[in-house]
């Protein structure tokens, strides 16, 4: 399947390859693809997709025409092609500190994520440490709780996998702080008990909710609303990397900066990260 988009494939996968966990998500950067296993309805499905200026193909690995329908909206909540470029460009292309940014990457798109609970889980392992190690701690907890597949991908671990482990084993796994481990057992408790992280499902409620568990706080929040609900709104306020793009000296001045852009901070968001990179 392709989806022709105008796409900045260069960024997108440098995003892509700076999360993926360790044997749940292949990017190969030179060759321009992300390989890993998604749900099209009927379990695990080892998907192959290739990125360039013109769009996305994807190829599933068992060629179902049933599940067709299904990878065209993955391939639009994790890539964001379906998305007006020209309306964003129309709304923000004066705005003076995102101009230079769309003009450089003009075919910018947010990325999404195809696991809501993945993308909520490696949001509490990434705080207040690099992006390399979120990837281990999302690979430690994978290899404990995930399942192999005969692909040589390992699905990322279900909610119900983890809610289910002790929370004790579930901290040495991790080798993460107490407060931590108890973050990620509270969301896959929480999506285990019905909690949906995925497009569609309202912005508030899912806020609300993230925001009751101990040990998550809004900058999780944010980035969930971004990666797994498709939130065009949402913006990581108090960002370390937004921070270094905006030449800001607190956080709250990242806050106040997201308000000019209300209504499309997901793209400020994106093109902020983008102008700094993903290297560790």
């Amino acid at each position: 399947m392709h989806v022709p988009a105008e796409l900045a494939a260069t960024p997108a996968l440098a995003s892509l390859a700076a999360r993926a966990v360790p044997g749940v998500e292949e990017v190969d950067v030179l060759a321009g693809t992300v390989r890993r296993l998604v749900d099209l309805g009927a379990g695990p499905t080892p998907v192959t997709v290739t990125l360039t200026g013109a769009g996305v193909s994807a190829a599933d690995d068992d060629a179902s025409p049933a599940a067709q329908p299904a990878l065209r909206r993955l391939l639009a909540r994790w890539f964001g092609v379906d998305d007006d470029l020209d309306e964003v460009h129309a709304a923000l292309g004066d705005d003076p500190v995102l101009a230079p940014l769309l003009r450089a990457r003009p075919h910018l798109r947010v990325l999404g994520h195809p696991d809501g609970f993945e993308a909520a889980v490696q949001a509490v392992l990434t705080q207040q440490v690099s992006l390399r190690a979120g990837r281990t701690l999302g690979g430690r907890l994978a290899e404990a709780y995930g399942r192999p597949h005969p692909s040589g991908l390992r699905a990322y671990p279900t909610p119900e996998a983890v809610a289910a482990a002790d929370p004790v084993a579930l901290q040495a796994v991790l080798r993460v702080p107490h407060a931590r481990a108890g973050a990620v057992h509270a969301i896959a408790a929480a999506c285990a008990d019905g909690l949906r992280l995925a497009p569609g499902v309202p912005a508030a409620e899912v806020r609300r909710s993230l925001l009751a568990l101990r040990g998550v706080g809004p900058w999780t929040a944010d980035v969930v609303a971004l990666r797994a609900l498709g939130d065009r709104d949402a913006y990581p306020s108090g960002d370390l990397v937004l921070r270094r793009a905006l030449r800001v000296p607190h956080a709250r001045d990242v806050a106040a900066a997201g308000l000019a852009w209300e209504g499309r901070r997901a793209w400020a968001a994106t093109h902020l990260w983008a102008s700094v990179g993903y290297a560790d």
